[in-house]
Formats: C-alpha cells, sequence, structure tokens
C-alpha cells in the first residue's frame, strides 16, 4: 500500500532508547551469519524524513550487541521501491531487512522471497493488531513483522458545517448523509460536500466489507472475485450514490493529491488516512487560512448500522532469503518495532502494531478517534495473485468506470471479477 507521512497534531516528538528493546535471540530463518560484519536495512523516505532519530536508536542498541557491525541503510518512495526489490532479490546482494506496505507482502511471501520468522520472538506479537498479522502470514507461517499502522478517519470544516445549521460531528450514517445533505444545499452544486475521487478503492471496498461483501473468497483451494455478489453489488451501489450526490469535482482523479485538494476550501468532508486532514492544514497547502482550527476528525458511520470498517493501512518489516545476516536482522528488527519503539512511533502520530498499546489510545481525546476507528478493519485477499491486481489496477479501473457512469456497478464489478479470477491464484 502507499502511504505518505502520518502527521500529529499537537503531539510533541519523543527520541526513545532502545537499548533493553528486543530479543537477543529472534531468529530470521535458520540462524546463521551471526558473525556478520554488515547489516543492509531498507526503509522508505518516511522514516528518513519523519522519525530518523528511531531508526539510530535500533542501530546504537543492535551495534552495541555486536562490536564492529556496520548498519547501511538505503530510503526509497513507495512508487519506486518494488521495482528496486525485485532487481536485487535476483542478485546475492539482497537487503537483509526491508519495509513493506502490508498489501504488497502477500506476492513475495507466496514466491519464497522472504524468511519466516518466529514470531514469539518479538514483543507484543500475540496481541498484533488483526490486519497486521493478517498481512504477515501466509499459509499459516509467519514472513514478517508489523512496524506500524495507519487507519481511516472521517475529517470536516466543522466551520462549513456550523453554517449549515450542524453543531456536532455525525455518530451514525443517518446524522452523516442529513449533515451532508444540509452543506451540499448552503454551498451549492459546484461545491463538494463530500470530497471522495472515484478510484480510492481503500474507501470504496470500506463500504463493500460493511455490506458484508468481499473483493474476493477462498472456495476450497482456489481464490475467486465476489465483487458481483449480492453484498458486494449493495456496498458498491451504496459508494456510488456518495459520489453522484456529494463529490462535484474531477471524478477522475484519483486521491493522491486530496490533501491539497482539500486545503484548497472546495469540499466539506473527506474520508481518508487519518494525517490527511492535518497535511492539509500545513501552511502550504491551507489556501482556507487557520484550517487547522477548523478541522474535526470522527469514526466515519456505515450505511448498516456500524462503524465503517476501515483499511488498517500500514508497514512491515521482513527479511529477504537471501540475506546473508537473518539472525542480526531478526534482533533489529526487535529493537526497532519493540515496546520503546512503538512509543515513538505513536509519539509521531502512528497506531501501533498491537491491540495493547491500542488500549490507553482510545481514552485519551487526542487519539480516540483514529484508535477506535482502527477497531474496525478489513484486509486484502491473501491469495498469492494480490500483487497482480493490486499492481494492474483493476479496482481503480471499475471504480472509476462506476463513478463516471462508463458503466453500470453491476457491469463493471463482474469485469473487474473477470480480471481478478485470471491471476488472483497465480504466484
Amino acid at each position: 500500500m502507499k502511504r505518505k507521512l502520518i502527521a500529529a497534531v499537537g503531539v510533541a516528538g519523543m527520541v526513545i532508547g532502545l537499548a533493553a528493546c528486543g530479543d537477543s535471540d529472534s531468529k530470521g530463518g535458520d540462524g546463521k551469519a551471526s558473525g556478520a560484519k554488515e547489516l543492509t536495512v531498507w526503509l522508505t523516505v518516511d522514516a528518513q524524513n519523519n522519525w530518523p532519530e528511531l531508526v539510530k536508536a535500533a542501530d546504537d542498541a543492535i551495534v552495541a550487541k555486536h562490536p564492529g557491525l556496520t548498519v547501511k541503510h538505503e530510503y526509497y518512495g513507495w512508487p519506486d521501491k518494488n521495482a528496486k526489490l525485485d532487481a536485487v532479490l535476483a542478485t546475492d546482494k539482497a537487503p537483509d531487512v526491508v519495509e513493506m506496505g502490508n498489501s504488497e507482502m502477500i506476492g513475495y511471501m507466496s514466491t519464497g522471497a522472504f524468511s519466516e520468522v518466529d514470531a514469539s520472538k518479538f514483543e507484543n506479537s500475540a496481541a498484533w493488531l488483526d490486519a497486521l498479522k493478517e498481512s504477515v502470514t501466509y499459509d499459516g507461517k509467519t514472513y514478517g513483522v508489523p512496524y506500524y499502522a495507519g487507519g481511516r478517519v472521517g475529517t470536516w470544516r466543522k466551520d462549513i458545517a456550523a453554517e449549515a445549521g450542524v453543531t456536532a460531528a455525525p455518530k451514525t450514517w443517518a446524522e452523516y448523509t442529513a449533515a451532508l445533505d444540509k452543506i451540499q444545499a448552503a454551498k451549492g452544486d459546484k461545491f463538494s460536500a463530500l470530497y471522495q475521487p472515484s478510484p480510492d478503492w481503500y474507501a470504496a471496498m470500506s463500504y463493500v466489507y460493511d455490506a458484508g461483501g468481499a473483493i474476493a473468497k477462498k472456495d476450497g483451494d482456489k481464490w475467486k472475485g465476489t465483487l458481483s455478489s449480492a453484498e458486494s453489488l449493495k456496498g458498491l451501489q451504496q459508494y456510488k450514490e456518495l459520489i453522484d450526490k456529494y463529490m462535484h469535482a474531477d471524478k477522475t482523479k484519483d486521491e493522491s493529491d486530496r490533501p491539497v485538494v482539500f486545503g484548497q476550501g472546495n469540499a466539506a468532508a473527506i474520508f481518508a488516512a487519518a494525517w490527511e486532514g492535518a497535511t492539509a492544514a500545513d501552511p502550504k497547502n491551507d489556501k482556507v487560512g487557520g484550517l487547522k482550527d477548523k478541522l474535526e476528525n470522527f469514526v466515519q458511520p456505515g450505511p448498516n448500522g456500524k462503524n465503517l470498517p476501515v483499511f488498517l493501512g500500514g508497514s512491515d518489516l521482513a527479511i529477504p532469503a537471501k540475506s546473508k545476516a537473518k539472525d542480526i536482522a531478526a534482533e533489529w528488527i526487535g529493537a526497532f518495532t519493540g515496546a520503546q519503539g512503538q512509543k515513538g512511533l505513536i509519539a509521531k502520530g502512528n497506531l501501533p502494531n498491537n491491540k495493547t498499546d491500542l488500549g490507553p489510545l482510545k481514552a485519551d481525546p487526542k487519539t480516540q478517534v483514529g484508535a477506535t476507528a482502527a477497531e474496525s478493519s478489513w484486509f486484502v485477499p491473501t491469495a498469492p495473485g494480490w500483487g497482480q491486481i493490486e499492481k494492474g489496477k483493476v479496482l481503480q479501473t471499475m471504480l472509476q468506470e462506476i463513478g463516471t457512469g462508463k458503466k453500470s456497478v453491476e457491469d463493471a464489478a463482474k469485469a473487474a471479477d473477470a480480471e481478478i479470477d485470471k491471476v488472483i491464484n497465480t504466484k
């Protein structure tokens, strides 16, 4: 999954010492190469730009245990990371630790590219968030360690809501749509009460899963696309109705610049990653003026009586099978993702990788919304061909056709199922 900075509002950064974190007996695979003199860690630019002190603390902890060890880091952007990883995995120069988006793990696990790890060697592994645990598990074995999570929440302009006569954030679907109706009527048809780019499959599939549908399900030992099931069609239709009624911007655009668009002031609400509202309020994006004080987050209600299940995005850390320092790689991951490391990541506005640390966040007004929203989540099919579906933008194509009216919901879903079935069982 592609992600950017998960911004924190009003939360101070922390520099956490990790020397006591992680289990010295953690194994990444065969436990060999304990005498390795070099460790190569690939992370995304999120870590480089936003929590470099946490990376350094993990380095320092491992070097202290292995005098003479050199830890090398390479940082990559999300768009080009996997192409570089695929190229290097074909050689004998694989990195020892690599960061993966959680939905990217499946294709690599199914082809044996990553080493199995002993989950019990990592702190709080018994309490890993369900969606993250699922993302590192294939055929009952564990091939990675959850790093951090990021949920999705509703965010709106409380000033615009108040102008339309709405004084409280919605807690039910009826309250949500009634508020959007009032805002839309007050602002006119050139304004988007809800800015929801139609190809945003993370949002759309939340409605599918809320309705009891799914992208695909396993039938025996084979996976099959189920977007054209009655339940999935119900969710897709609900999504289309939102777009038709409240989204009056370009329906062909994706969500990549949503914070920038939201910051321009032509929309009242978004359902998006928790960092996007704060990014919209950044002075370089805020064209409204004082946007930070005008925003309010809320747990997104769903049309079927519960909180809308969210895609729990996040990152995992894996050890390539060709690593020559698997045991030290596992130790580094243990130091970086252990209890103290999670405290540092939480201070940066991320959700932790485990339920134990999620509990206190639900009790804190500053983090209550994101933590509560994360309790109801869904994850992509853990099928060997999922990576090809994501790479082929099958869901985005379907949703753009639905959003623009190029195809009916039924026809677009049937076409997407046909594309899914071609590749979903292929390693």
